[in-house]
């Protein structure tokens, strides 16, 4: 049975972790073309703590609004969709937590274009860390950066759930892995590498060979990425963990050395085929997703309050 009310976090005005709390909120009323997701778990991301932080105060966020741009659940009311009571599915982007309500909730009304049935003997929290984490390395690395098993690839900016990602399934693949952080203390975490590099901003001519390069650090960092590549290597730019989000006076001809390539991934368009893959993919190769914390639901203030300090080495997961 679906309540009228439920536990929600909302956001009408920039929050600070420690101001975070659960609120009773209604149960969202099904349409056609959505349908009702009974939220079992869900990840927590660095564009929510945008959100939460700053970008609320946007004329184009939708207020107030529920946070969150991905989960993993169950159908509680499949509307005139294809999808039948009962079936796991996973959510991501399109919209969520900004167009309308996301996934902080225990109930998430989802378009149905942005849900996709999964089968899978993943946890519910280890189901969390994949949605929208392994989407975004699957893309920039396949789609964006066309990795192939004989390729070397350098991660800049590893030390986060997408970094470890990324390393996990190009290690997978059969690549060799160069992995950059700009924290010394944080090289043992990557540990699943080839090499892991202490980055001091200047990696230019520290190791030859890379041929296809995955930039999370951003516009900060991405000239000197660029300037690291063989002749035909391609850069995905695809994070801003730098807190650069642009670079001004950009200048293509000399910004981009001759015989390099350039691209970025937009995580907006998710598809039920890649979703598939992405499942298949990590049971082929029996792998886990990478977990940094995982927290019950009411726990969720401690929860944020610890990304935004950075106490989690990895995805954090919250289970409802």
């Amino acid at each position: 049975m679906i309540l009228e009310t439920m536990k929600a976090l909302v956001l009408e005005e920039p929050t600070n972790a420690e101001d975070a709390a659960l609120i009773d909120y209604p149960v969202p009323r099904v349409r056609p073309g959505w349908v009702l997701v009974k939220v079992k778990a869900f990840g927590l991301n660095h564009s929510e703590q945008i959100l939460r932080l700053n970008e609320i105060q946007a004329d184009y966020i939708k207020k107030p609004v529920i946070p969150g741009i991905e989960c993993v659940g169950e159908i509680a009311d499949a509307s005139d969709s294809h999808f039948v009571k009962g079936e796991k599915v996973v959510a991501l982007m399109g919209g969520m937590g900004r167009s309308f309500d996301g996934s902080y909730a225990e109930y998430a009304l989802l378009p149905v274009h942005h849900v996709f049935s999964v089968k899978t003997g993943l946890s519910w929290a280890e189901m969390a860390a994949v949605p929208e984490t392994y989407f975004t390395a699957w893309g920039s690395l396949f789609e964006c950066l066309n990795l192939k098993r004989e390729d070397t690839l350098l991660v800049r900016g590893a030390t986060c759930a997408l970094g470890y990602a990324a390393i996990q399934i190009a290690k997978a693949l059969g690549c060799r892995v160069i992995a950059t952080t700009h924290k010394d203390s944080k090289l043992p975490l990557l540990r699943q590498a080839d090499e892991a590099i202490l980055d001091t901003g200047k990696l230019k001519g520290t190791f030859p060979g890379v041929t296809k390069a995955l930039e999370l650090v951003g516009p900060k960092t991405l000239y000197d990425t660029l300037c690291c590549m063989e002749k035909g290597g391609i850069v995905c730019n695809t994070g801003v963990l730098g807190g650069v989000y642009g670079i001004n006076g950009f200048d293509p001809i000399k910004y981009i050395p001759n015989g390099v390539y350039l691209t970025g991934f937009f995580s907006n368009y998710p598809t039920p085929e890649i979703m598939e893959q992405i499942f298949v993919f990590l049971e082929e190769h029996h792998l886990k997703p990478m977990l940094g914390a995982a927290y019950a639901f009411e726990n969720i203030r401690q929860a944020l309050i610890d990304m935004d300090h950075h106490n989690v080495n990895g995805k954090i997961v919250i289970t409802v």
